[in-house]
């Protein structure tokens, strides 16, 4: 038996920006973006797209929502926007999870509560007369994240060397506007790193514990495209026919991991991210080769599913496939590359097959 879910209304199409209006039904809202926003024009299109119903706007998000900076901002957004009801993200993976953690109304408005709840796992009270969540409305200016179809957030505590994963009921995005137009600006390491951070999205949710069908087709159509797309685009970073390429691969994978998690990839790259200053769509990407070679042989049906990705019915062709498509595009596949050496990978592989998300992995690390 298997389920496949996702709530997402999603609008797609160059200029679908202007769609926007439309699904605010007359709302008004807080727009959150990142700092160039401004400097982008984004910002004041919005405004003359909605006038009035921009109640406010936070561009001050910096990579890596961390709980230093994030505390006093969400404290702010529940004090001075409290009577806000939708917030719309616009940027790349990192505004929309903080978005997901600003949507979260705590009793008393204070971070410490919505930390507590981070930290226990614990569900925060539903919308009632006395609490109310936030609407999302998530439009990615990235081609990898896929935080605008999934409920998950990551946020960052780095003065205690630790990553936490929010999830809940309400952090679902209501719906999604995927505008390659908005991505065209971005810088090539930017693109690389979202990317493959998309590419690590469907891999990881076929070599899945949680896999369904539905997930699996998604998650090979996501990934064949990314191989094709991606170097295309690095070549060419004005192509807007590209961008939408690679957007719809990113939102096909993030449409398959929405149900299926991340597995042991993921888990490996918060440590290298956190300790060694890896960009995440490099430190999710680099191990995949190693981690193709431990999926293969686990089960029939992934094996097919994974080798067809590759077009091979050799396992360690596809290995090779792999990482010779990473470093064509200037991935090292060498941990050592990341300045992790041998025995600390060893390490840091058999606590990430043990985390949460490496629990997921098809294979278990001592029988790979």
């Amino acid at each position: 038996m298997w389920n496949y879910h996702n709530p997402v209304h999603v609008t797609t199409g160059i200029n679908s920006l202007n769609k926007l209006p439309a699904l605010l039904a007359g709302r008004g809202f807080l727009l959150v973006t990142f700092p160039e926003a401004q400097a982008l024009g984004i910002v004041d299109r919005v405004r003359v797209l909605l006038g009035s119903q921009l109640r406010g706007v936070i561009d001050t998000i910096q990579p890596n929502p961390d709980v230093q900076w994030l505390a006093p901002l969400y404290e702010k957004v529940q004090h001075d926007y409290a009577d806000v009801p939708v917030i719309v993200a616009l940027g790349g993976g990192s505004a929309i999870d903080s978005a997901k953690a600003l949507l979260c109304a705590t009793p008393n408005g204070k971070f410490e509560e919505l930390l507590e709840v981070l930290e226990q796992g614990s569900q925060l009270p539903a919308t009632s007369d006395d609490i109310a969540h936030k609407a999302l409305i998530a439009i990615p200016t990235t081609a990898g994240t896929g935080s605008e179809v999934t409920p998950w957030a990551t946020i960052w505590d780095q003065v205690g060397s630790r990553k936490h994963s929010l999830h809940q009921a309400c952090t679902w995005p209501e719906a999604a506007i995927i505008d390659a137009a908005l991505m065209a600006s971005l810088p090539a390491g930017a693109t690389l790193a979202s990317g493959l951070d998309a590419l690590s999205h469907a891999l990881e949710s076929i070599w899945n514990i949680n896999r369904n069908p539905v997930s699996m087709a998604l998650a090979v159509q996501a990934a064949r495209q990314v191989m094709v797309a991606l170097p295309a685009l690095m070549s060419d970073l004005g192509n807007l026919q590209l961008r939408g390429d690679m957007a719809q691969a990113a939102l096909l994978a993030g449409f398959a991991f929405s149900n299926t998690k991340t597995a042991l990839a993921h888990s490996l790259s918060y440590d290298i991210t956190l300790h060694h200053g890896v960009p995440h769509g490099i430190a999710c990407s680099f191990s995949l080769p190693l981690i193709l070679g431990m999926a293969l042989g686990s089960d029939a049906q992934v094996d097919a599913a994974l080798l067809s990705i590759f077009d091979t019915s050799t396992p360690a062709i596809a290995q090779q496939r792999l990482s010779d498509f990473l470093q064509s595009l200037g991935v090292a596949t060498d941990p050592t590359q990341y300045g992790v050496q041998p025995q600390e990978w060893n390490a840091m592989v058999n606590k990430a097959a043990n985390g949460p998300r490496g629990r997921n992995f098809i294979r278990s690390v001592a029988s790979a």
